[in-house]
């Protein structure tokens, strides 16, 4: 019996070259296959022509959007517009203003996402003034109310007209500026019983809270200021709703 490390004989070697060939594994009298023979040429790894050159792969992540700025994002003002430069420099005017145009569409697309979610109350896009099971209750509070406060904006429009007109009619003036401070002053009194009464009803929906003070009552003014439509998050209840 022959032994793993010990070599063949002669007497085994010239019996399988006598032996000849037998089927798919034959191979000639050089002791070779034929397709080895054929490829004995083609280096390792050798791939076959598709008839199109390969596209680098920047240009491919480039085309579909997956490259817009470099992995060691620049940290200075400088840094940037070396790379805006760069950037412009390894493109044609075509093909920069493309990327422009996708990198405009895409970030409008990201406000425009990330606003929905914001009306919609998401607290994960919301800002940390407006977090919370308190201020979530304390909009509702808001908006299923009205308020005098609401038409804080146009009577703001209505001084800076007022402003401007003193200087042609004095007499005008005077008295639409007492009816303004009258107004104004009507306004604060509005936004003290706000603060206090959203306090109130904040303490009652969450007695151990102790979110209710002068920031949730501010926080509640502020959003009763605002005209309805224009209220971020957007009003979830009615005017009338009980909540």
């Amino acid at each position: 019996m022959k032994l793993p490390w010990q070599k063949s004989s002669s007497t085994d070697a010239d019996d399988t070259t006598q032996s000849g060939p037998t089927g798919a594994g034959a191979v000639d009298g050089h002791g070779a296959s034929p397709s080895d023979s054929r490829d004995a040429s083609l280096p390792k790894g050798y791939t076959p022509p598709k008839g199109r050159p390969t596209p680098k792969r920047r240009e491919v992540e480039r085309e579909k959007g997956i490259i817009r700025e470099p992995a060691d994002t620049p940290q200075t003002f400088r840094q940037m517009r070396e790379r805006k430069k760069a950037l412009k420099a390894s493109m044609t005017r075509e093909e920069y203003k493309a990327y422009k145009k996708r990198e405009r569409d895409e970030r409008a697309a990201r406000r425009h996402e990330a606003q929905k979610h914001i009306d919609a109350g998401d607290e994960r896009y919301l800002q940390d003034r407006d977090k919370g099971a308190e201020r979530r209750f304390a909009r509702d509070w808001v908006d299923s109310r009205r308020f005098f406060n609401s038409l804080f904006m146009p009577v703001a429009l209505v001084l800076l007209v007022v402003m401007f007109t003193s200087q042609y009619y004095p007499v005008v003036a005077n008295v639409l500026t007492l009816i303004a401070m009258a107004v104004i002053l009507m306004f604060f009194i509005e936004g003290v019983l706000i603060g206090r009464r959203v306090n109130r009803a904040t303490h009652e929906r969450f007695p151990g809270s102790t979110a209710p003070g002068f920031s949730l009552g501010f926080y509640a003014y502020s959003r009763s200021t605002q005209p309805r439509k224009l209220r971020t998050p957007k009003p979830r209840v009615n005017v009338g709703d009980d909540i």
